[in-house]
Order: C-alpha cells, then sequence, then structure tokens
C-alpha cells in the first residue's frame, strides 16, 4: 500500500523538477546573467561583445523610405558651407549645412575647407570626397552646384555671422535669422551654429543631412584605394582604437595628469595658452564629469575589464604626437599604426586630413571599434557602423572610471564595476548612432 503511493508522489516530484529545468533552460536570459565570472578569472571566456544585445540604432524608414517632397521650381538662392577644424567636424558642419540649404529652399555650393590654420595644409572638400557621386546622391534632397552663375561668381558671398544665439533658450533660428539675408544677396556662406534645432527641421530638410551625411559622402578613388591597402595590410580580426592624447587635447581638457613624465608636461605646458588645469575640489569635480582624456594606460586597463585579450590585434586609429603609448603597447603588444603599414611616398606626402580620412575608412570597415573619446570622429564612425549593420562599436566611459577611481575603487572591484557600466550600455546601444537619422529597433 505505501508502495503504490510513493511511486507516484515520486514521479510527480521527477516531473516537476524536470519542467522546471527545461524552463530554465530554453527561456532567454537577461543581459548580463551569463557574465558573473569575474573580468580577471583565468575561467573567464566572455568578452565585452558577448553581451546579448537588446536595442539596436538603424537608420529612419522617414529618412530611407518616405516620400521626398519635391524640390520647388524657384530657389531662394545660393548657400557656401565655410568648414573649420579637423575633417570630422568638418564633415559635420557640412551636413549641417545641406540640411540648412534644403530648409531654406537654397541651391548648396561646395564646401570651402578652412584647414590650414588646423593641419597646415591646403587641400579641400573635392581633394576628399567624391564630388560626381555626392551630387548624384544628393539628386531629389537638395540641388548642388559646381559652379555658379558667371553673374554670382565673380563675387564673394554674403557672410552671415551664425555665431550668435538668439531666443530664449540660446537656440539659432535659421529661418528667422539667414533667410531675409538670403534673399536679399541671393549667395551667402554661413558656419552651422552649434546651436541650432534640427528638431523642428521638416522632415524633407532632415532627410536631406542624413542622405548626405551617411549616404552620398564617399571618399575619392585614391583614398578608397589607399584606405583599402591599409585594410588589407592590418592582421585579421582588429579592432580599431580611436586614442585621443595628444598634448592639446589634454591642454583643452584642463586636467592634471600629475603621473605624466616630464617630456609629456613639457609638451602640454607648451601647447596650454591661457587654459590653465583646475586645481582643488573643482578638478576633482571637473575629472568626475568625464571631462578628461583617458591616459593609454587607463585605456588598457578598461580594455582589460571588458575582457578583450592582451594579444588582440589593434589598429591605432590616431594622429600624431600620442603621449604616454607604452602604457598601452606594454599590455596589448599587437598594435598598429597607419605610418607602420604604409610607407610608400603617396602616403608620406599625405597631409592631415587625408590620413585622417583612412583612419575613418578603417575604423567603418573593423570588426570591432572601441573609442577613448566621444568626439566627431566616434560619432560619426559609430553611425556609420550603425547604418552598416556592424554592432561592436564600444564608447569607455571617462566619467564612470573617474568616478570609481574616486571612491577608492581599484584592481578587481574596479574592473567589475566597469564592466558592468560598459555592459550596460552596450546591451542598450546607448549613445552608438547619432539620433537625427536614426530611431531605436529593439531586438
Amino acid at each position: 500500500m505505501i508502495a503504490f503511493t510513493v511511486k507516484p508522489l515520486f514521479s510527480i516530484v521527477v516531473l516537476t523538477l524536470t519542467l522546471v529545468v527545461a524552463t530554465f533552460l530554453i527561456s532567454p536570459p537577461s543581459p548580463f546573467s551569463q557574465f558573473s565570472l569575474s573580468p580577471t578569472s583565468p575561467s573567464r571566456k566572455f568578452d565585452i561583445w558577448s553581451v546579448r544585445r537588446l536595442v539596436e540604432w538603424r537608420p529612419c524608414k522617414w529618412w530611407l523610405d518616405g516620400d521626398l517632397t519635391a524640390l520647388p521650381a524657384k530657389n531662394n538662392g545660393y548657400i557656401r558651407v565655410d568648414c573649420y577644424g579637423g575633417l570630422n567636424q568638418m564633415r559635420r558642419d557640412f551636413c549641417d549645412g545641406v540640411g540648412i540649404a534644403r530648409l531654406l529652399n537654397a541651391t548648396l555650393v561646395l564646401p570651402k575647407f578652412e584647414v590650414a590654420a588646423y593641419w597646415n595644409e591646403s587641400s579641400g572638400f573635392a581633394d576628399v570626397f567624391d564630388v560626381d557621386y555626392f551630387i548624384q546622391q544628393m539628386d531629389g534632397y537638395v540641388k548642388v552646384v559646381k559652379d555658379l552663375p558667371p553673374e554670382i561668381a565673380s563675387r564673394e558671398p554674403f557672410r552671415v555671422d551664425t555665431s550668435k544665439r538668439k531666443g530664449r533658450k540660446g537656440q539659432f533660428d535659421y529661418i528667422e535669422s539667414i533667410l531675409p539675408s538670403l534673399l536679399e544677396h541671393h549667395y551667402i556662406s554661413i558656419t552651422p551654429a552649434m546651436s541650432q534645432r534640427r528638431d523642428r527641421y521638416p522632415l524633407y530638410a532632415k532627410a536631406a543631412l542624413c542622405q548626405a551625411c551617411y549616404n552620398a559622402l564617399r571618399l575619392t578613388k585614391v583614398l578608397e584605394e589607399k584606405g583599402a591597402e591599409l585594410l588589407q595590410a592590418i592582421p585579421k580580426p582588429f579592432l580599431s582604437l580611436h586614442l585621443r592624447f595628444e598634448p592639446d587635447m589634454v591642454a583643452y581638457s584642463q586636467c592634471q595628469y600629475p603621473s605624466l613624465s616630464p617630456a609629456s608636461l613639457e609638451s602640454v605646458d607648451a601647447v596650454r595658452g591661457d587654459r590653465k588645469p583646475w586645481a582643488g575640489e573643482m578638478a576633482t569635480i571637473w575629472r568626475n564629469r568625464g571631462k578628461c582624456p583617458l591616459t593609454p594606460s587607463e585605456t588598457a586597463f578598461i580594455l582589460q575589464a571588458l575582457s578583450i585579450p592582451t594579444d588582440t590585434n589593434i589598429y591605432l586609429a590616431a594622429g600624431d604626437g600620442l603621449m604616454e603609448i607604452e602604457g598601452l603597447t606594454s599590455i596589448y603588444t599587437n598594435v598598429f599604426t597607419k605610418s607602420s603599414l604604409l610607407s610608400g611616398e603617396d602616403f608620406t606626402s599625405m597631409h592631415g586630413n587625408t590620413k585622417a580620412a583612412l583612419d575613418y575608412y578603417v575604423s567603418i570597415n573593423s570588426d570591432s571599434y572601441i573609442a577613448t573619446y566621444f568626439g566627431n570622429m566616434d560619432k560619426m564612425v559609430a553611425a556609420m557602423r550603425a547604418f552598416n549593420r556592424m554592432s561592436k562599436t564600444v564608447f569607455l566611459s571617462r566619467r564612470a572610471f573617474a568616478e570609481f577611481t574616486s571612491q577608492g575603487l581599484k584592481g578587481k572591484e574596479l574592473m567589475e564595476a566597469l564592466w558592468k557600466v560598459h555592459g550596460d550600455d552596450f546591451g542598450m546601444g546607448r549613445g552608438y548612432a547619432l539620433p537625427d537619422c536614426f530611431c531605436e529597433f529593439k531586438l
């Protein structure tokens, strides 16, 4: 009698346990449940790229699939965009200028690249980008011309100052502030204001900006061939690392780095000018806000925290003058640069602008991309990688690193905290595309 009652009970218990285990095995895990091991544990097999993605950024349908508003038969004049700074800052300003030209119903003149002061060179838009391809791809979005009508070509454009901010919230309104000058002078030049409000644009103007930035700007054939040559020379697979720790960057940040070598400190002081570093409590506040560039050794530490193997092939996307690079290369020994892989005369004669284009080309085609700074290049590269469905992109958090170290975290504890922050960001796709042209897609 007892045997008869126990056997069914035992069967029920076994069946229940089987169902529980099966449910656990087939149910989708949380993004980080599988990564409970310490980043420094020898048994850990997962790196940051193994974190399950919950959100991707993809081009918005209103841009790629939307019906374009037909261009008016008559335009309001011609606009030239004057661009300053490094390549990706100029690219950003030009993309903004395309949206402004469409907003104001103007014909776009090829931009003027004011690069001499920054790069000590004279390369222009046509030296970097394929002009004919750009004009072809912008058909229907905005009218673009290589040459001005004779009655306009003989004079310089009327310069419109967009640096002044108007409105209660400091936002610049282009229709209110620029359109009257365009109608009066018919040919104007602008540098887009940093305070502009793209969310006020009608979709056809935003679509023109997006099309220009991510579909129409292609490098010249010569630069594409050189970029392909460089890409071929890098051992695969590889990670492209955009590292920013040059003297001017450190000086501009106004951050203190007392542990730097005397040579590095001297280089920073030489370009500091009147930008004195913050001191005392303000220096800590400034650093904890994420304002201080990561050093190469700090970068190497965070890469280890993210379980990036130390034998990873790393392409260093950076300009000349990096300081303290041994802090990275002493740990990650397979580091390659464009100057170490390309040595022909056609490369050595290239200027900063075109060399920056090579870094951009390699970075958007790399197996993975990590940036130590959220600058213009990083925003452009991340967006292009999102456009091409390449999701292995991470921005190292200067703010998290500063806050954790100021709290006294170090070693294994610091690594665990950094892993959690970056894992959360990567899983949720935070910051990996500009919201102007890309929309969230939940996986």
